[in-house]
């Protein structure tokens, strides 16, 4: 009696995991092939490839661009911007009441 107590005890475990592996099992049966998948998208894994392929390569002679010039990358547009601000004083603003 104490094994059929312990089976008991965890009959929801084994009705859930019996549950789960018929739902897996008839999935993959009803499921299209690997290659199925891969011969519907295969335009789109060509594209994705070729692009993260020029991504990188523009990426890469970008970064090869800035280190000639001897500056880092925005350095030259931060200074346009700080130029462009007045002046900071250390008086209190004017309060218009």
């Amino acid at each position: 009696m104490d094994i059929q107590h312990k089976l008991n005890r965890y009959r929801y475990h084994f009705i859930v995991t019996i549950l789960v592996s018929s739902i897996v099992a008839f999935l993959s049966y009803a499921a299209p092939s690997l290659l199925t998948v891969l011969a519907y998208f295969w335009p789109l894994f060509a594209s994705t490839t070729v692009l993260l392929v020029v991504i990188m390569a523009f990426s890469g002679v970008s970064q090869l661009a800035a280190e000639d010039h001897g500056e880092k990358a925005g350095e030259g547009l931060l200074d346009y911007v700080e130029a462009s601000r007045p002046e900071r004083t250390d008086e209190e603003p004017r309060r218009f009441e």
